[in-house]
């Protein structure tokens, strides 16, 4: 049976990997927190270079691109393993030059860099239904799609190297703007003398039905904000897709704004609270 290893097991990649084991994937774990790799059952390597010469393909699911290249150069990294003809598959959202950097630090090890950004969260990952985008070379994609299938419901090969990492910050742009304005709605709506959840049924039955909604409507009528996708990733990706606006000189509007809002909820010391507590802000401005 094919060896996979994962590092990474935040909230998303903790419900990842989950997955991949339910679905009869062997995997084993590197984690920074023993515990969290503990709490999977599976075997646990030392090191990312023990691991990935342990293994025929591995999973990445890290916090940003500085996080995934301490895994690939630090101490013990994995470009210090066997990674000849390995597969590094990296579903973390990264700056989109970072990832040209991965991708030749592993080909000078003759392994193959896929760069594969997931669009979804803890709910989607845990019933492989997430969406996945992916970069680099097509073999390599042909080698680890069945893993990918076992993740993601919809996948987009991409090819070219950083277009896929430019595409998730793309569709992230959205899913921030989308937050910030159903929470900034729903706040004016209960301000108007008007019931939150009714607001809501309402704003569901107009212009306000979406994915984005549909997922956390929950979350903001229990004011529940433990952490599936925190106010620190979504306001790190809006400045990476800041740094894209800048590369291709135009102009980002509703961007700068939204990625400033997210960082009215750092200020307050909620970056680790899911990204829809963003309505907590509004409410209390």
């Amino acid at each position: 049976m094919m060896k996979i290893g994962f590092i990474g097991l935040g909230n998303l990649g903790k419900a990842m990997a989950k997955r991949l084991i339910s679905e009869g994937v062997e995997l084993i774990v590197w984690n920074r927190t023993i515990d969290k790799a503990k709490e999977l059952g599976c075997l646990i390597a030392n090191t990312p270079s023990e691991l990935i010469s342990q293994v025929d393909m591995l999973i990445l699911n890290l916090k940003d691109s500085i996080a995934v290249k301490d895994v690939l150069i630090n101490q013990n990294g994995l470009i210090y393993g066997n990674c000849e003809n390995k597969i590094v598959i990296d579903t973390t959202t990264n700056h989109f030059e970072e990832v040209l950097e991965f991708y030749s630090l592993l080909k000078e090890k003759r392994a193959y860099y896929l760069e594969s950004p997931v669009l979804g969260s803890v709910i989607p990952a845990s019933q492989g239904l997430l969406t996945v985008l992916v970069s680099g070379d097509k073999t390599a994609f042909e080698r680890a799609k069945f893993i990918l299938e076992k993740i993601g419901k919809s996948i987009f090969y991409l090819e070219k190297e950083g277009v896929a990492t430019k595409m998730k910050l793309i569709n992230n742009l959205v899913l921030g703007s989308f937050m910030a304005t159903l929470a900034e709605a729903i706040v004016f709506a209960e301000q108007s003398g008007i019931d939150k959840e009714r607001a809501i049924e309402i704003l569901l039955s107009g212009a306000g039905n979406s994915m984005v909604l549909n997922v956390k409507k929950q979350k903001i009528i229990d004011e529940d904000f433990t952490p599936h996708f925190t106010n620190a990733l979504i306001y790190k990706d809006l400045d990476y897709i800041h740094d894209l606006a800048k590369l291709l000189k135009r102009p980002l509007f509703t961007g700068s704004i939204v990625k400033e809002i997210y960082a009215t909820a750092l200020l307050k010391g909620v970056e680790n609270e899911d990204f829809s507590s963003i309505y907590k802000i509004f409410k209390n401005f």
